[in-house]
């Protein structure tokens, strides 16, 4: 699942409930013990082992996040895992990738891995400084150029000025991972007020097709797009009615673009996680009981890592998939989907 990037309708709103929220998150932290420290600092570096489930009888997985607001990694007890485990072999080597969310949990795993195959890579996020900063860290330490962007792509002039500015930095762009997005848990359809719902869209599948549509002047043949969609576009979700409904346009916004690009020689292919152990899990405002459980009931039993996720968006970025286009895969930890 992918990171948040609020819409533009309920900027102004957003603005002060993030200002109120820092401060409230600031309140509550309390300094780790030293060997939590240093688990985390293990996890950070991806060096957990994948099949350990989260959470323990010292305490909850995660710290309180307010609900709608952008996750980030240092709210986790238990750090995603975003590192690459396998040495580079230049497989993006002299390409330029821009990767949307990719301060945290997917996004980051994404950007990391791209950086050692040899990419320049651009990310962006909404207001996720810390995590964004760590990231560029992360890149940079893989030998690459990298770079980021603050800004909210429910707006279509700032996805122009992201493009833009990639363009600019690095002289073109070659690969666009549209992974930004966001969540809201309710049970009751009726509890998703119309705000919500243009929200969701906005963020989810408008700003995809915004950035789409400010980089496509950019892209030529050999080009690249990976459209981040969800296991719930396939199975649905009783409690995330507007999320799936986004996931299931960006299925098909990924097969039609596919059609209308493939003849300019530009792939576009998509990747549908299932459950991903990320910030976007407790900051959706899911109550604290699933957080804890999230990914229990996949058929391996337990969530998937970020970095379990990204080899997907490699292969569909480099020439190893150049004859796939308008595709999904399904990293979901063993459920099986049609489509």
């Amino acid at each position: 699942m992918a990171k948040q990037a609020k819409s533009a309708p309920a900027k102004k709103g957003a603005a002060k409930a993030a200002k109120s929220g820092k401060n409230d998150e600031a309140a509550r932290k309390v300094a780790p013990s030293a060997k939590k420290a240093e688990a985390a600092k293990a996890k950070r570096r991806g060096t957990g082992d994948p099949n350990k489930k989260r959470g323990s009888k010292s305490g909850p997985v995660v710290a309180e996040i307010p609900s709608g607001l952008p996750g980030s990694e240092a709210d986790l007890a238990e750090q995603p895992q975003f590192e690459a485990r396998y040495p580079g072999s230049g497989r993006l080597e002299g390409k330029v990738a821009l990767v949307t969310g990719g301060d945290s949990g997917i996004g980051r795993a994404v950007a990391v891995l791209f950086a050692r195959e040899g990419a320049a890579v651009a990310i962006s996020y909404l207001s996720e400084e810390q995590d964004a900063r760590e990231t560029q860290r992360a890149c940079e330490a893989e030998g690459a150029r990298a770079m980021r962007f603050a800004g909210d792509l429910g707006d279509p002039k700032v996805c122009k000025k992201l493009v833009d500015a990639v363009v600019k930095a690095f002289g073109g762009l070659d690969v666009l991972v549209n992974n930004a997005g966001e969540q809201h848990p309710n049970a009751e359809i009726t509890a998703i007020t119309p705000q919500q719902l243009q929200r969701t869209f906005q963020s989810n599948i408008y700003s995809m097709f915004y950035l789409t549509q400010a980089a496509r002047p950019h892209l030529k043949r050999g080009a690249a797009i990976i459209n981040c969609t969800s296991i719930t576009s396939y199975q649905g979700s009783g409690e995330l009615l507007d999320y799936s409904s986004t996931k299931g346009a960006i299925t098909a916004f990924t097969r039609s673009l596919s059609e209308n690009l493939i003849e300019h020689g530009i792939r576009v292919n998509g990747v549908a996680p299932g459950p991903i152990w990320t910030p976007l899990n407790p900051a959706g405002g899911a109550p604290p009981e699933k957080v804890a459980n999230f990914g229990d009931d996949s058929p391996m039993g337990r969530p998937g890592q970020p970095n379990e996720v990204a080899p997907s968006f490699l292969f569909l970025a480099c020439e190893d998939s150049s004859y796939m286009s308008g595709q999904v895969l399904h990293p979901n930890g063993g459920t099986v989907v049609n489509g």
